[in-house]
């Protein structure tokens, strides 16, 4: 009896081994998947990593974790993940600055279009210029007298050469026909400090970024870099409503692959990526940070990689015309 009970609970403990696996898949394997970060823990691109990892797991039924490898402007970790092995376990979670690298780089020692399996995209974040709160302008259009006048004693603040706050920077430049003197910083967070201290007038940056200094009113809004009014800030006119016509400048992030993995599994975090971005709590949070979930087309692999080269050729004619280098 003793000997048939044991059996019998050995043969439970099978099944329910079996049915825990069953439950639990792994994809393909059990270990975690690794979403490799450009940029320091904290920042805009981080967030949306760490989000979009929770919900991954969620559907994968796997852990899906968040790796921070920052250095020389995201081409570190662009290259330990163009470098790994390619079976679906190491991705690439980065931003515009996946475009602007080839202009900006004399020796990238990557191709973006090339030499990675391009994912999708799950996220757009708009950029919006402020100002510290105490300028007297109230307005695009009283903001551009007061930079006329003031010419190269107006100082415009950016996150460091070719990050999209110095991009953003040229471009608005470049619209009002105008020079500033740019000072550039290590990152968003000291550059804020400074316009808000009054050490420097300007800065272009994208939500996820401002959108704590705007709902407190700690910095003033002259206008947001999109076509349309941002949904979380509708109050904020466009650049373009206000007379800079098609003036658009977006930081937008994919999920990129090695190349060669395979079909298969692209098609699985594809489809896994689909399903995070359109969950409920990520477009919620997405939305708080005034940042656009991507649509169907945009969030797939076909129209990252078009989304991709059409960037790459956007930005590295103006940035070889500005002569701004990186390395």
């Amino acid at each position: 009896m003793n000997k048939n009970f044991r059996k019998a609970m050995i043969a439970v403990g099978v099944l329910a081994a079996l049915v825990s696996g069953t439950t639990h898949a792994a994809f393909p394997d059990d270990k975690p998947i690794t979403l490799v970060v450009p940029f320091a823990a904290g920042g805009p691109t981080d967030k949306v990593a760490r989000e979009l990892a929770l919900l991954m797991t969620k559907s994968l039924k796997q852990q899906v974790i968040v790796e921070n490898t920052p250095g020389a402007g995201g081409t570190v970790a662009a290259k330990k993940v163009m470098s790994a092995k390619n079976d679906g376990y190491t991705l690439l979670v980065h931003h515009i600055g996946m475009s602007t690298a080839p202009g900006l780089f004399r020796n990238l020692g990557y191709d973006p279009m090339t030499d990675f399996e391009h994912l999708g995209q799950v996220a757009d974040a708009p950029m919006i210029m402020v100002g510290n709160k105490d300028l007297q302008a109230k307005n695009l259009k009283e903001l551009m007298v007061y930079i006329k006048a003031k010419g190269l004693d107006a100082a415009y603040a950016n996150a460091g050469i070719g990050s999209a706050s110095h991009l953003c920077g040229l471009l608005f430049m470049s619209a009002v026909q105008q020079d500033m003197t740019t000072v550039p910083y290590k990152g968003t967070a000291p550059a804020l400090t400074d316009l808000m201290g009054g050490q420097v007038q300007l800065m272009c940056d994208q939500t996820t970024n401002l959108a704590g200094q705007l709902k407190a009113g700690s910095v003033k809004a002259y206008g947001a870099s999109t076509l349309q009014r941002i949904p979380a800030f509708k109050d904020i006119p466009t650049l373009h409503e206000q007379g800079l016509k098609d003036f658009q400048v977006n930081v937008w992030h994919g999920v990129y692959a090695p190349k060669g993995t395979s079909k298969d599994t692209t098609d699985k975090l594809s489809a896994a990526i689909k399903a995070s971005i359109n969950d409920a709590s990520y477009k919620a949070k997405m939305t708080d940070l005034g940042v656009v979930v991507p649509n169907e087309k945009s969030a797939s692999p076909a129209g990252h990689k078009a989304h991709l080269k059409a960037q790459i050729d956007l930005w590295t004619p103006i940035i070889k015309k500005a002569g701004i280098y990186a390395d």
